[in-house]
């Protein structure tokens, strides 16, 4: 199959016209110019599927649901948004209740369907829980993640750590050693806290100025973030989590080390109405995901595709800075190699992004 398109957005830049050849899935080649018989003419701006690694739901379900078909659903809504690289993130939970969700999506993972299994909980702070019920949160205990990390058999991919609990530095130096991302986040911690979890392996910092000391004072857990090159931050890009002014500020200081996510909860792809989080009761009002009891923000209802266009509409930035972040930087923090980029021998994940009408088309054979 032969893709012709206006133009791309090939190796982090923003090309002319572009053909690409595709067999089987994967890139064959990537050609500068106009092919005289495309079998498909893109009329918008060629750009890679869009990485995910940090959602929970979709389509009005979650990963964590007991069966295969409302787990298919979330990730059938999400990919109809242009992800085509997903990552299952689980809320804090019963450690047994845990080990049923993992087992169950094992299965996803095995087959690609998603890219790994992150835990956002259960080793959190109890002063920066967020929509994780504080009942459920524990001190992270190496024997545990050893037998969560058995069971999944290589599945889970990243775990989020408040680096202040007892315990976390020791578990932290054993993931990262194990190959699996650390992510410091729901932490009420300060400097320290961060430089010791970093210093241990942590790679990612979960939705970075949501559950967490925003302040950037000196000796806070943020200017420790903003200041060390190692850390990748996460961006929910909605315009409640973090205003868009703000998210703009924020990719300015620190763009290359950005990836947006959607930290979608269920109603993502689907409507306003009651849901829940866990067993937490959570309402959905204009777009908005709040727990009933708190008020306090819920994950959000967003998809890629929308992602992208308020990376471009509402921060202003370019089209390959809205690729670099919504796709290459994950892949590559991720460890996935085979996508993230237009180039051969990569996946033929690709989408077709309109300026003009602010939409983004899956492309598929």
């Amino acid at each position: 199959m032969i893709i012709q398109a206006h133009s791309a957005v090939v190796g982090g830049a923003l090309v002319g016209d572009t053909w690409v050849e595709i067999s089987g899935d994967v890139i064959r080649s990537v050609n500068k110019g106009i092919n005289p018989a495309p079998d498909q003419i893109i009329d918008g701006v060629l750009i890679p599927g869009f990485v995910d690694i940090h959602c929970h739901g979709g389509g009005g379900k979650y990963f964590s649901a007991l069966s295969p078909g409302e787990i298919h659903s979330v990730i059938e809504t999400h990919r109809g948004h242009g992800t085509t690289s997903l990552m299952a993130s689980l809320v804090s939970e019963p450690i047994e209740t845990l080990k049923d969700q993992i087992v169950r999506l094992k299965p996803f993972y095995e087959s690609g369907q998603i890219i790994g299994i992150h835990l956002e909980g259960p080793y959190l702070s109890h002063a920066k829980c967020g929509a994780h019920d504080p009942q459920l949160l524990l001190n992270p205990e190496l024997a545990e993640i050893k037998e969560l990390l058995e069971i999944a058999d290589g599945a889970i991919k990243m775990i989020t750590i408040a680096p202040e609990l007892p315990g976390a530095i020791e578990v932290i130096k054993y993931l990262s050693a194990a190959g699996v991302t650390v992510a410091i986040g729901h932490s009420d911690g300060s400097f320290k806290d961060a430089a010791s979890g970093t210093n241990a392996g942590a790679s990612v910092v979960t939705h970075f100025m949501n559950a967490m000391d925003k302040s950037l004072t000196d000796g806070s857990f943020a200017s420790f973030i903003v200041a060390d090159e190692r850390l990748t931050v996460e961006l929910i890009l909605d315009g409640h989590h973090i205003a868009f002014a703000t998210a703009r500020e924020i990719f300015t200081a620190l763009g290359s080390r950005t990836i947006f996510i959607t930290d979608a909860m269920a109603a993502a792809g689907s409507s306003d109405g009651n849901y829940a989080i866990g067993n937490l009761p959570v309402s959905v009002k204009d777009g908005v995901a709040r727990l009933e009891s708190s008020g306090a923000l819920a994950g959000s209802v967003l998809t890629m595709d929308k992602v992208f266009i308020n990376a471009v509409n509402s921060l202003g930035l370019s089209v390959k800075e809205a690729v670099a972040a919504t796709s290459t930087r994950a892949a590559i923090r991720i460890g996935l190699r085979d996508r993230g980029d237009i180039a051969v021998g990569m996946r033929a994940d690709l989408l077709s992004y309109n300026a003009a009408t602010s939409t983004i088309t899956l492309i598929s054979e």
